[in-house]
């Protein structure tokens, strides 16, 4: 059980949500899109994705907060984790005929790796490189399932799908900022004391909360401007939009204004984590609601 803490199983579960979902929810609904990968294949490129994923974890705990743990042991389990995860990942890359696939649990593993022994340390930096990481995990998909497979034919419709999950890719990007400066604001004194440069350290707590309402603003303002653009026609899908990723973002608004207590802020972290798991959802609701229209 102190394991599954130490490699963060909640967000490795929400991960692997995201995945299956790209997979299942969208990417198997849409008519005559090849993917490279078969489903076990799939599996094994979940499985490679969160092996990557969690030896990250595993070590940034260990630096945020986990000092009764040998440093040796901690990395020696690093090690194998990462190492098993882009195996599998050259693995599948190899099978589908295109090696340097690989390259981008290579670069995942490496922007995870320096966040967790130094990257952490430095203002605004860290929080962009956490938030890339976790985006890069949509990306996997694309380039291992349809990146193999781009022809003169299909150059388009592929590209419109790509197009899809780039605009996923940005708003969990800007979700998990956002997120990560909470959670500089929920550990000030712990990052204080362990020498971390965060934003509510360099400018105080109450104007950093102040910046975190104001950033809060800009995924709001790209909900409603894909709400516009895509699902005015899509009653379910808009419906579903505003009652579980707008409305819980304006909620968080209202409450990041007045936090002040560590439990407001972990109060703000599972509201965040809900808008990532009702987003994730979403394109299944999106591809539902268009077929059913259809």
């Amino acid at each position: 059980m102190e394991f599954l803490k130490r490699i963060s199983f909640n967000n490795l579960l929400l991960l692997a949500f995201g995945l299956l979902v790209f997979r299942y929810g969208f990417l198997d609904l849409q008519p005559g899109l090849p993917l490279a990968l078969n489903h076990w294949q799939y599996a094994l490129m979940v499985l490679a994705t969160l092996l990557v994923a969690a030896g990250g974890f595993l070590v940034y705990n260990y630096h945020a907060r986990d000092e009764q743990t040998s440093e040796g042991k901690t990395y020696n389990i690093y090690a194998i984790l990462t190492l098993a995860g882009i195996g599998i990942g050259y693995y599948l890359s190899d099978y589908i005929g295109k090696p340097l696939v690989v390259t981008i649990l290579i670069i995942a593993a490496a922007i995870i790796y320096l966040y967790a022994t130094s990257l952490k340390q430095m203002l605004i930096v860290s929080n962009f490189i956490v938030a890339t990481a976790v985006a890069m995990s949509i990306i996997v998909i694309g380039v291992y399932n349809l990146y193999p497979l781009i022809m003169p034919g299909n150059k388009t419709y592929l590209a419109t799908i790509f197009e899809v999950m780039l605009d996923y890719t940005l708003f969990i990007f800007i979700i998990t900022f956002i997120l990560t400066l909470v959670y500089n604001l929920r550990d000030t004194d712990r990052d204080y004391n362990s020498g971390n440069t965060t934003l509510p350290i360099v400018i105080g707590k109450d104007r950093a909360v102040k910046v975190v309402f104001f950033a809060a603003f800009i995924p709001l303002a790209f909900l409603f401007y894909y709400v516009n653009k895509y699902l005015l026609n899509l009653t379910l899908a808009l419906g579903y939009g505003l009652l579980f990723v707008i409305t819980p973002m304006i909620y968080f608004l209202v409450k990041l204004w007045t936090a002040k207590t560590t439990k407001d802020f972990n109060h703000l972290v599972f509201i965040l984590k809900m808008v990532l798991f009702f987003t994730i959802l979403s394109i299944a609701v999106i591809t539902y609601n268009i077929q059913n229209n259809a």
